[in-house]
């Protein structure tokens, strides 16, 4: 489902792409990169740079996506925030039934990182006078991404929503 060339494939073979992922999309929405970023645009949890690097930034996340995996929430955000001028950019956010996953597609190649659940200690969140920052505390690191203000809140709520009904209910997929 990834790149198609349209100078060696038939019409039969890009509809059949097409077809493909027009019903993948409508079976699990957010089983694909388009979906994972329509779904921050309906929810407004984050739009990033714009629509088709977002959708890049999902692609990420949609290609390392395990075996019975299902995202149950995504947002963007700026990654590793420490001021305006220094941060990592815009990354691609999923929490799925296995874990959190973050990737960015950027110029010269990819970046994916995921954590278990399990392995999460807290996810805390403090608002400023322009941004909203999620700090998600691991053994390892602590990651802070700064969210645009109107939807930080609300990103906050739902991640909690999420990872509380995944916790009451362990063995749903």
């Amino acid at each position: 489902m990834g790149v198609v060339s349209v100078s060696t494939d038939t019409i039969e073979e890009l509809k059949a792409t097409i077809d493909a992922k027009v019903a993948k999309l409508a079976e699990d929405p957010l089983s694909c990169a388009e979906g994972m970023y329509q779904f921050c645009i309906d929810n407004t949890f984050g739009s990033g740079f714009n629509e088709k690097w977002g959708v890049k930034h999902f692609k990420v996340l949609e290609d390392n996506l395990m075996n019975g995996e299902k995202i149950h929430m995504t947002y963007i955000g700026m990654h590793d925030y420490q001021s305006t001028t220094k941060h990592d950019g815009y990354y691609a956010y999923a929490i799925s039934n296995k874990r959190i996953m973050f990737g960015q597609k950027t110029m010269t190649g990819e970046k994916f990182k995921a954590v278990d659940h399990e392995k999460i200690n807290d996810i805390s969140f403090e608002i400023g006078m322009w941004l909203g920052f999620l700090t998600i505390d691991t053994p390892q690191e602590k990651i802070k991404v700064a969210l645009d203000k109107d939807s930080a809140k609300s990103i906050n709520n739902h991640i909690h929503q999420v990872l509380d009904a995944l916790k009451s209910k362990p063995t749903e997929a």
